[in-house]
C-alpha cells in the first residue's frame, strides 16, 4: 500500500506544487498554490467540472443505477432462461475492455454508423451525435457498459429481502409502487448507498471510453476533468499542473465519497 499507493499520491501531491512540465525545462521550483489559482481562473478547467458532473449525474447516479435496480427487479419476476440469457448480455456489456467499448460505441454513434442506419430504416431523421450531442453519447456508453455491476449488486440485495414481507404488505392492502417504496428501498437503502459510491467513483475516473469516442471533442464539449488532465499533463507537458487538476478530481472523489458513507449511516 505504501509502494503502490500512498507514495504515488505523495509524489503527485509533491508535483502539483511544483511547476514541471516534460519538456523545454532543466528543472522545477515551488510554485505553491499557484496551479490551484491558475486552475480556478482557466475556463476549460470549470467547463470540465460541469461535464464531468453532467456526466457523473446522467450516466451513473440516474443511469447506471436506476437501469440497474430496474433490471435486477425485473430479473427476479422472470423465467430462469430469461434471467439467463438477459444476465449474460448485459454482464458481457461490463467485461469488454473500456477502450473497446468505447471503439464500439463509436462505430454505434458515428454519422455512418448504426444508429443512423436504424434511423433512416425507420424514415426518422439522424444526425452526427458524436458532434451534437457529444456529452449524451459518452453518458449513454458508460450506461451501456457499467450498468451490469449495479444489476449484479441489487440482485443481492432484493435476494435477501423475506418474501413474508412484501407478502403481509400486499395483503394489508399495498399496491406495487408503495411495496417498492416503503418496503424495498428502505430494506436495501446500504446497497443502494454503496452501489452509488463505487459506481460515482469509477465514473468520475472515466478515460478510455471518452478519449476513444470524441478525445474531449468537439472543441471541449465532452472534456470531463480526466481528459482534461491527460491533455494539460501529457499533450501540453505541464506535469504540475494536470497533477494539480487530478489532485483537485481526487478531493471531488472524496466528497462524493463522504456523502454517500453519511447517506448509508444507520438511523439513531
Amino acid at each position: 500500500m505504501l509502494l503502490f499507493l500512498a507514495g504515488p499520491i505523495g509524489y503527485c501531491a509533491y508535483l502539483a506544487f511544483t511547476d514541471m512540465q516534460l519538456t523545454g525545462q532543466a528543472t522545477s521550483s515551488f510554485v505553491g498554490l499557484e496551479n490551484f489559482r491558475r486552475a480556478f481562473q482557466d475556463s476549460d478547467f470549470l467547463n470540465a467540472v460541469v461535464l464531468t458532473l453532467v456526466f457523473t449525474l446522467l450516466s451513473s447516479i440516474v443511469g447506471q443505477n436506476t437501469l440497474g435496480l430496474l433490471l435486477a427487479g425485473l430479473m427476479q419476476r422472470a423465467s430462469k432462461a430469461v434471467r439467463s440469457v438477459t444476465g449474460a448480455v448485459v454482464i458481457c456489456a461490463w467485461v469488454v475492455p473500456e477502450i473497446v467499448a468505447g471503439f464500439l460505441l463509436y462505430t454505434f454513434f458515428h454519422k455512418e454508423g448504426t444508429l443512423n442506419s436504424i434511423l433512416d430504416w425507420l424514415h426518422l431523421p439522424s444526425q452526427n451525435w458524436l458532434y451534437t450531442l457529444p456529452i449524451l453519447a459518452v453518458s449513454f456508453a458508460n450506461i451501456w457498459r457499467g450498468t451490469a455491476f449495479s444489476m449484479l449488486i441489487y440482485s443481492a440485495a432484493l435476494s435477501e429481502i423475506p418474501t413474508e414481507v412484501s407478502e403481509s404488505a400486499q395483503v394489508d392492502g399495498a399496491n406495487g409502487i408503495k411495496r417498492i417504496w416503503y418496503i424495498t428501498l428502505p430494506m436495501i437503502r446500504r446497497s443502494i448507498g454503496t452501489n452509488l459510491m463505487l459506481n460515482t467513483l469509477q465514473t468520475l475516473s472515466v478515460f478510455g471510453l471518452i478519449w476513444a469516442m470524441t478525445r474531449g471533442g468537439p472543441g471541449n464539449r465532452s472534456t470531463t476533468l480526466p481528459v482534461f488532465m491527460y491533455d494539460q499533463a501529457f499533450n501540453k507537458a505541464l506535469i504540475g499542473y494536470g497533477t494539480a487538476v487530478a489532485l483537485l478530481l481526487l478531493v471531488v472523489g472524496a466528497l462524493f465519497s463522504l456523502v454517500y458513507l453519511r447517506l448509508m449511516r444507520e438511523e439513531v
